[in-house]
């Protein structure tokens, strides 16, 4: 560590004299209406340590740290930082005892550009110039000193989630953060940009910052932490030394029973082709080719999987076989019904004849988070008849029918008048697996069905998925985890550089192969019809 400009202070104190925790909460108690978010929760941290907490969506996790960080005030309980009780009235508070988050969703302006997102709200004075230019040069040394290399002049709006994310973790650095939340942090990466930020995180824990790490995956708990913590509705039940716990003992605490890691089962039994593309490509606004030559069919009662590291055409293709994009040459055939770019599809005649998506992010294209669950539970489907008959809606009956989707997919709290936004993300993908798997479907889109979702939902939701296949739904399986696709899939179409460049059947699937194929290394001599 010696040899860090102005690195951060090392944890612990000299002689091995015996330090308070970083952190320390003492029965901390938090209620929102009828729904008791935390109760009587305790919880230490070590210094210069990693610390997982896991739960359920819905376990009261964030909302213990969002306590922690001062956007909550708890109902009663006590907050030590350094064994020193602080009152935290608001972020503000947080930021002056050292403690910095990072959000699951970023905190950023996108039409910013780096450095003016880290310099908000610590501009340094009426005259930006000599504030803009000492906050570059201490961006470089801690770009420097964590391999947070990221382009300062850089539009935030245009950079990959990955870089972002270090946008995020530099502005919490450079407000003095010695004490470092990370809210789901890896749900939006791949993993590539996964096992980049924990090399990050090894490298800030050893000169001394502490780590509250907020995570479903358990994967990443066994290999990042060293104390972990596990919730389950709105309590602390466990407190385990990583080395002394393994995933299955951490799931069976979280969900209260066994967890199946892997619910593959039988393969399907295709029957007709339901969806034929022929020719597809799509260029982005400035010209760029996103799809080229995309061919292939998806037939009634199987999984068609896409694998691929994110950025490779995935999105492009959901869009426009969705008909958010239109196609810009080739054809699409659904459901007896040829489209192409004189005839583009439109996502409502879609929705009507029987096409349903699960969209890769579900805030901007899968709920209106200011709208109540209820309300968003018939997005796309407010024309049929469960939204009610005649030029009003059947509020009562749309209602009752969102009270048993949150039954039935264990969405919490099940409100069906609570705003989309005020519930975990988490839960948010639960509202709309439930409003998409429900329709019935002859064929369904899916884009990371399980991206930030807990393991015991992620087995519900890939439950769901194989029974709606069995019934003869057509599945195109999009997702950034490879164990997902190799699970669910009864055939494996590999995406590189807008391309499908390969295709394996579930029998032959083998994560190494797959792996060179999505870094378009290795190309197989079958490839899609």
């Amino acid at each position: 560590m010696e040899g860090r400009a102005d690195r951060i202070e090392a944890a612990g104190t000299a002689g091995g004299t015996s330090a308070p925790p970083a952190v320390e909460l003492r029965r901390i108690n938090k209620r929102f209406g009828a729904v008791q978010a935390n109760r009587d929760i305790d919880l230490s941290v070590d210094r210069g340590s990693v610390t997982g907490i896991i739960g359920e969506n819905g376990a009261g996790k964030s909302t213990l740290v969002s306590i922690l960080y001062g956007f909550y005030t708890a109902d009663s309980g006590e907050i030590l930082i350094d064994g020193e009780s602080v009152r935290m009235a608001g972020a503000s508070n947080a930021i002056e005892h050292g403690i910095g988050m990072v959000h699951q969703h970023f905190m950023l302006v996108p039409t910013m550009t780096v450095l003016e997102n880290v310099m908000l709200g610590r501009e340094g004075g009426p005259f930006l110039a000599d504030g803009k230019q000492a906050t570059r040069d201490r961006m470089a040394e801690l770009s420097s000193a964590y391999g947070l290399e990221v382009d300062p002049d850089a539009l935030v709006g245009e950079l990959p989630v990955g870089l972002q994310q270090r946008v995020e973790i530099l502005k919490a650095l450079l407000r003095g953060a010695r004490i470092l939340i990370l809210d789901e942090p890896t749900g939006v990466l791949t993993p590539q940009e996964a096992d980049r930020l924990f090399e990050i995180l090894a490298i800030l824990k050893r000169d001394g910052v502490t780590i509250l790490l907020i995570t479903h995956k358990l994967r990443e708990i066994m290999a990042a932490t060293d104390m972990v913590y596990v919730m389950r509705r709105g309590e602390m039940v466990a407190r385990r030394p990583t080395r002394d716990t393994s995933q299955e003992e951490l799931a069976r605490l979280m969900v209260g029973r066994d967890v199946l890691f892997t619910v593959g089962g039988e393969p399907g039994e295709p029957g007709a082709p339901i969806l034929v593309v022929e020719s597809l490509s799509h260029a982005d606004e400035r010209g760029a080719p996103r799809l080229t030559d995309v061919a292939f069919e998806l037939r009634a009662g199987e999984i068609v999987g896409i694998a691929g590291v994110a950025g490779n055409g995935q999105t492009e293709l959901l869009d426009v076989l969705s008909g958010i994009e239109p196609p810009q040459s080739g054809s699409i055939m659904f459901a007896g019904r040829t489209f192409s770019v004189s005839a583009p599809p439109e996502p409502s005649l879609l929705r009507e004849m029987g096409l349903a998506h699960i969209p890769e992010d579900r805030q901007q294209r899968g709920l209106v988070l200011p709208f109540t669950a209820s309300e968003s539970s018939i997005l796309g489907y407010q024309g049929g008849v469960e939204a009610g008959e005649g030029i009003f809606l059947a509020l009562a009956a749309i209602r009752a029918r969102c009270e048993g989707l949150m039954e039935r997919f264990d969405v919490r709290p099940p409100d069906p008048d609570l705003r989309c936004g005020g519930f975990s993300g988490g839960n948010q993908q639960k509202m709309v697996v439930a409003r998409e798997l429900s329709a019935a479907p002859k064929a369904l889109l899916v884009g990371q069905p399980t991206r930030g979702v807990d393991i015991g939902a992620i087995e519900f939701i890939h439950s769901q998925l194989l029974a709606i296949r069995d019934a003869g739904c057509a599945i195109l399986l999009v997702s950034v985890e490879l164990d997902e696709i190799m699970s669910l899939a009864d055939r494996i179409l590999v995406m590189n550089g807008g391309r499908i460049v390969g295709e394996v059947d579930r029998s032959e699937a083998d994560a190494n192969r797959i792996g060179l194929m999505m870094a378009g290394i290795d190309r197989p001599a079958a490839t899609a019809a």
